[in-house]
């Protein structure tokens, strides 16, 4: 492999210093060893922090990931007070992964079981106590739905935005509530946690209101140095190229010295590609060379499998933990020497034309790519290796756009009319969504049935904003009463919102893993397979072992029964009956086009698909039943589509 070392902050080889590598140069702060992650940065900052909190009803706090903001500001704010009376501490975050980690750490920090002083609120999956939880660590979309049962949040006395610089949908969401219910109630205290490029847009944000109210408080970035390193050639294939840095790092070992390897990549499929080319050259590592330990980090894992990456490698061996952007900036993990960076990253595309979301690949960002090599200088000077050119990163954009700009505005603009905030022209967006985004999906609603000529919610829309899942699957929900099918669409429900259910390995294995799960495919297509597992999961006992002779995954099998359970009291709750369609495919099928019936599309003969919106070729994914069969009917609904080197 061809690479290039040069400092952070020196001119690289053949080219001048530039906005760039000045950027890089706040990596590269050398200071000496810390006594436990993030403390001895933040712990200087204290007593200030307390005072702007208490001064300000907003205060700006810019840190790097790693200092300490996330796990002890909270418990600053506990012992200062700010959780008497009954109040809780609310931190959000982006991701679930991070929600969870953090409020395991913060847990074991005060010495408290999980899910008491301290607990954590995902979707569907709640280890907090009203009575007892003083810090409540939950993602932006669950306190954003809190808004929707208590528009003033009465419960908190402070919440805390961490990540704010990753600018997620809901996050930007949040950010405009929270300064609607800080005019009803000046006492609520926001802290916004921001990367510097950020902070003083998020500071002109809140000062509109009152000037004054707003200050920012910078945590000075406290790292060693970390060198970074580009191709001298472009590669092909940055999957094998990650795998090929991987091993030569560890093959290094005598000369790199002790430290685990992060590699970034942009999803599942190219983390288990990695880690299947990774697991093949493990028989051929050297007797000398430190044992390497594979740990795949995604949104579709479960929180178990996610907090294996946070325990220490074993002695004599080094973990490689193979991530997707989650471990940019939400999570901290200990113990990592090497960055190998991809310099991609998947986001959802929306396109307000043809209606239709899919997940592309894309460089990533000066600030993400700055961030990715931050993880490197966390516990001793690192490496960041980049899979990419020079070249590229000087024209890779500054930061990537906010989620708002680019996602469906269907379900947020469906749960912002159920807080009562019909004129959507007068919200105080951070970044307003584009106009036709917001037409399509006022378009969508009315014609869902969901608000009515003057644009305000229906009794029906009403319930679907209370729904935790997006409007098309809870529009089925619905629907399910008039087609006579809600066992099954409850079922179908609860599956889709779950990731891998099959479990098909490389090799022979796979193709025995494939014949197995053949015993579950409906000739309807993969809603109805879905379907199928489930139904035999549930009457074969539910035992891990029956799901690993026929290639199910127990984990995502029990999470389906889970959030299954949880969306039953919904239907529940709205007198929606659970009867069975009893084998009427009919019915269940014109159920599920009611949900997606803007995910339409016909066959064509030369065996590719045309979306009803827009006219898109589409082509079946290579993991659906449908992949080999045409459709009886000639027409098929589609869950999502994922944007490869053709469309899915």
């Amino acid at each position: 492999m061809s690479l290039t070392f040069w400092k952070p902050g020196t001119a690289a080889p053949g080219s001048t210093l530039d906005r760039a590598s000045q950027l890089e140069e706040s990596i590269g702060v050398q200071i000496p060893p810390t006594h436990g992650r993030g403390q001895l940065p933040i712990l200087k900052y204290r007593d200030n922090l307390l005072y702007c909190v208490e001064k300000f009803g907003v205060v700006i706090v810019i840190g790097q990931t790693g200092c300490g903001k996330t796990t002890q500001l909270p418990q600053f704010l506990l012992q200062a007070g700010w959780a008497d009376d009954g109040h809780t501490i609310a931190c959000t975050q982006p991701r679930r992964i991070a929600a969870t980690s953090v409020a395991s750490r913060v847990s074991d920090e005060l010495g408290t079981k999980l899910g008491e002083e301290v607990g954590y609120s995902i979707r569907f999956e709640d280890v907090s106590s009203k009575e007892k939880t003083r810090i409540l660590y939950m993602t932006d979309g669950m306190l954003f739905r809190e808004t929707l049962v208590d528009p003033l949040l009465s419960r908190y006395s402070v919440v805390m935005i961490d990540e704010a610089h990753e600018r997620s949908v809901y996050t930007d969401l949040l950010l405009g509530i929270l300064r609607k219910i800080r005019k009803k109630r000046p006492s609520l205290r926001l802290i916004v946690s921001s990367a510097t490029l950020d902070a003083t847009k998020f500071l002109d944000y809140f000062s509109q209101d009152s000037e004054g109210d707003a200050t920012i408080v910078s945590l000075e970035g406290r790292m060693y140095p970390v060198e970074v390193t580009y191709l001298q050639e472009p590669t092909p294939d940055y999957v094998r190229k990650a795998a090929e840095t991987a091993w030569n790092i560890n093959l290094q070992s005598l000369q790199q010295g002790p430290g685990d390897i992060l590699v970034f990549l942009t999803g599942r499929e190219e983390i288990d590609r990695c880690v299947q080319e990774l697991s093949e050259m493990i028989p051929s590592l050297p007797a000398r060379a430190t044992r390497i330990v594979l740990l795949p980090l995604h949104a579709g894992l479960s929180t178990e499998e996610q907090l294996h990456v946070f325990q220490p490698a074993e002695r004599g061996t080094r973990k490689v933990v193979i991530s997707t952007n989650i471990a940019e900036a939400s999570v901290t993990i200990e113990g990592i020497k090497f960055v190998v960076d991809c310099g991609c990253v998947k986001i959802r595309v929306f396109n307000p034309t043809t209606l239709l979301a899919s997940l592309a690949t894309v460089p990533t960002s000066v600030a993400s790519a700055t961030q990715r090599a931050g993880r490197a200088g966390r516990t001793s000077p690192g490496i960041c290796y980049r899979l990419y050119t020079s070249s590229v990163f000087k024209v890779l954009p500054a930061t990537t756009s906010p989620e708002i700009t680019r996602t469906d505005m269907t379900t947020p603009i469906l749960q912002l009319k159920s807080l009562g905030i019909d004129d959507l022209m007068k919200f105080d967006w951070v970044s307003a969504p584009p106009a036709e985004t917001v037409l399509r999906a006022l378009e969508g609603l009315y014609a869902a049935g969901m608000i009515d000529d003057s644009g305000r919610l229906t009794p029906v829309g009403e319930q679907v904003a209370e729904c935790p899942v997006e409007v098309g699957i809870a529009r089925m929900l619905f629907s399910s009463k008039e087609f006579k099918c809600g066992e099954e669409i409850l079922t179908i429900a609860a599956m889709t919102a779950v990731q891998d259910i099959f479990v098909i390995p490389e090799g022979a294995a796979g193709a025995l893993a494939e014949l197995e799960r053949r015993k579950f495919t409906a000739e309807e297509g993969d809603h109805f397979t879905l379907l199928n597992a489930y139904n035999a999961f549930t009457r074969y006992g539910r035992s891990s072992s029956w799901c690993k002779s026929h290639a199910l995954s127990f984990r995502a099998m029990s999470r389906a029964v889970s959030i299954r359970s949880q969306l039953k009291k919904y239907m529940q709750r709205f007198n929606l009956p659970l009867e069975s369609c009893e084998g009427d495919s009919k019915r269940l099928t014109k159920c599920l086009v009611s949900g997606y019936w803007r995910n339409g599309a016909r066959w064509t003969a030369d065996g590719t698909y045309r979306s009803v919106r827009g006219n898109m070729i589409l082509h079946v994914h290579p993991t659906s039943v449908l992949f080999t069969r045409k459709p009886r009917s000639g027409w098929v609904i589609f869950h999502e589509v994922e944007e490869t080197k053709k469309a899915h």
